[in-house]
């Protein structure tokens, strides 16, 4: 009985934290009496390998995560927003990792391909939370005899699901 009350209790108490607005089980740390909404602008792509449509992933999977994990109000392209989010993508790239040798010749056993990118963040109710041009990067390996056509997109969004936490919790969960 008394697991039962303080089970309760505590879902209780769970319930009014989240519910009065400042905090959330997300991690967010959002007063939404003064902040309401949030504009993300799309991401450019200053990148000179990989896909042409990838800016457009990051900004798709920005929007989707920040209205997913908040109560603010995605607003359109030409407003501003009380958070304001831009940047993109600056480098795509591939690199040589686990080094093993293959008889006469050494090799790579596994490739690393790595996505950073510069964003800019601004709070309107409260500056000393912004920042600009902070760098984001993040990687993912795979096997070096597959070709990366055929895991790029797999691997983007893998990465891009990282990244998007780590922008969201600079951001919004003030980490």
């Amino acid at each position: 009985m008394i697991k039962y009350l303080l089970s309760v209790s505590l879902l209780i108490a769970l319930g009014l934290i989240n519910g009065c607005g400042i905090y959330s089980l997300s991690g967010a740390s959002i007063d939404y009496e003064q902040t309401k909404t949030i504009s993300i602008q799309n991401m450019y792509n200053d990148a000179t390998l990989g896909p042409v449509n990838m800016h457009q992933t990051l900004t798709n999977k920005l929007r989707d995560y920040y209205q997913q994990n908040t109560n603010l109000v995605l607003v359109g392209d030409n407003e501003e927003g009380d958070l304001q989010i831009e940047g993109g993508v600056v480098s795509f790239r591939t690199s040589p990792m686990a080094p093993q040798s293959a008889g006469s010749r050494d090799t790579a056993a596994l490739t690393r391909l790595t996505i950073s990118l510069k964003i800019s963040y601004i709070n309107t109710k409260d500056d000393k939370y912004n920042f600009e041009n902070k760098s984001f990067s993040w990687y993912s390996d795979f096997d070096s005899n597959q070709n990366l056509t055929t895991l790029e997109n797999q691997l983007i969004e893998e990465i891009f699901d990282k990244i998007t936490l780590d922008i969201f919790n600079a951001s919004v969960a003030n980490w």
